[in-house]
């Protein structure tokens, strides 16, 4: 079984220039640090040089504007004080339709239990459903477990617009997967064992790497990969996964993943009798379809 063992950090920011108000959700950290990549709101009326004030000893400067109300930003402060001032100042990135105001404890409750390398802006939400114990109880069944990290963008639940999915701009993301969880993974693979990846972040970072022989290797680094059917499976076999939104880009995942009208039966048997979709939803474990 396949985590993602990455940690969300406090990344929406409220701050003012001069008077008005400006809420930053930092999404990608950019190797120019201290620059972030970020939506804004009112990104509109934001110019380049404006001064975004978020404390008295915290603040940024708008450095470009990007498409979609993204803005790229830098922090008067380096990594390791910035990463302070978020935990000080930033508020935990809640799912919109959680609508309140995000609370200490989601600093805990918004990760999974397994979360160590910060970086998301939210959480691969399958994980959630695990507990101390249950991963306790995989291991005492025999199955081995390897963490790889995809530090998830606000881009990936963007809704799909275009109608033609070819036209669809995903955000990249940074991923990591070491030597130890690469050997882990091809032995299981050699032995003719079954890979589960844990959430579709899990998958997107397997596939990313895995060549055309199911076969990965240590890894570092972006990827934009977009799974949509007609995708060609190399690696992951069995995939543990929340239920997604019509037109989201997870959906077109799992729809090519396990069939297009096996999916549309399970959600309509899922909103028949009333699974819990989003985040905080029920989950569902699905195979690789033949």
């Amino acid at each position: 079984m396949v985590f993602n063992d990455t940690r969300v950090i406090p990344a929406r920011l409220l701050g003012k220039r001069g008077a008005a108000k400006v809420e930053l959700l930092l999404h990608k950290k950019l190797p120019q640090s201290p620059l972030w990549q970020c939506f804004a709101k009112p990104a509109k009326k934001l110019k380049i040089g404006d001064r975004i004030d978020f404390a008295g000893d915290f603040h940024a400067e708008v450095k470009d504007k990007l498409a979609d109300g993204q803005v790229v930003i830098a922090f008067n402060d380096d990594a390791q004080s910035l990463s302070r001032k978020l935990e000080q100042y930033g508020h935990m990135p809640l799912p919109p339709y959680i609508s309140r105001a995000d609370e200490d404890a989601d600093r805990h409750t918004y990760q999974t239990v397994y979360a160590r390398n910060d970086g998301s802006v939210a959480a691969p939400t399958a994980g959630l459903h695990f507990t101390d114990a249950l991963l306790a109880a995989i291991d005492e069944a025999g199955v081995k477990r390897v963490h790889v990290t995809l530090h998830v963008g606000g881009g990936t639940f963007l809704p799909v617009k275009s109608e033609d999915t070819n036209d669809h701009v995903m955000h990249s993301e940074y991923a990591v997967i070491g030597e130890e969880a690469a050997d882990a993974i091809n032995a299981a693979k050699r032995s003719g064992g079954r890979v589960v990846a844990v959430g579709t972040t899990s998958l997107r970072t397997l596939e990313s790497v895995a060549n055309e022989n199911g076969h990965i290797s240590a890894f570092s680094g972006e990827t934009a990969i977009f799974i949509t059917p007609g995708y060609h499976f190399k690696i992951v076999d069995a995939l543990l996964t929340n239920f997604h939104l019509p037109r989201s880009t997870l959906f077109m995942l799992v729809a090519a993943f396990s069939g297009l009208e096996r999916m549309q039966a399970a959600y309509a048997h899922a909103i028949t009798r009333g699974y819990r979709f989003y985040s905080y939803g029920d989950a569902c474990w699905l195979t690789r379809k033949s």
